[in-house]
């Protein structure tokens, strides 16, 4: 997260505000705006309802900031078929902010949305600190779900 922070930083290019992503953008958005040393809000948007299982992009919830005139950076844990990015971005594009950039983690090869700032592509599944716990408890659900009891 903190060499998020750096390469956003050597870009040279200035921000107002950093917007976070509920959930999962949430604590990299916090370390952003510390190193950063601007505001962070949270925009919170459902975009699975499982692991490994996707839904349309819906906003939830949105930030308390005005946006208008200032310079943003959207930041999230990672980008994967694109959807909730590009649902965010112009969601956020309606506020007129004078300029608006992304930044995450990681990014996959597939797609639709290029981040401004990614470090890594990968095309695997990944499993971040924060959510070890859910898709532990997710996985072990679906397994008794696949139970057939003896006749």
């Amino acid at each position: 997260m903190t060499k998020l922070a750096e390469n956003v930083a050597a870009s040279g290019e200035r921000f107002d505000l950093v917007i976070g992503i509920a959930r999962g953008g949430m604590p990299v958005a916090m370390v952003v705006a510390d190193k950063l040393g601007i505001k962070v809000d949270f925009l919170n948007v459902k975009s699975y309802t499982d692991v490994g299982e996707r839904v349309k992009p819906k906003i939830l919830s949105t930030i308390t900031e005005k946006i208008a005139d200032k310079r943003v950076l959207i930041v999230d844990d990672l980008v994967d078929g694109g959807a909730t990015m590009e649902s965010i971005t112009e969601y956020l594009s309606t506020q007129n902010p004078s300029a608006m950039k992304t930044a995450v983690l990681f990014t996959k090869p597939w797609s639709t949305f290029a981040p401004d700032f990614y470090l890594k592509v990968v095309d695997n599944w990944i499993v971040f600190p924060y959510e070890r716990g859910e898709v532990r408890r997710s996985r072990a659900q679906k397994r008794q779900q696949t139970l057939v009891p003896a006749a």
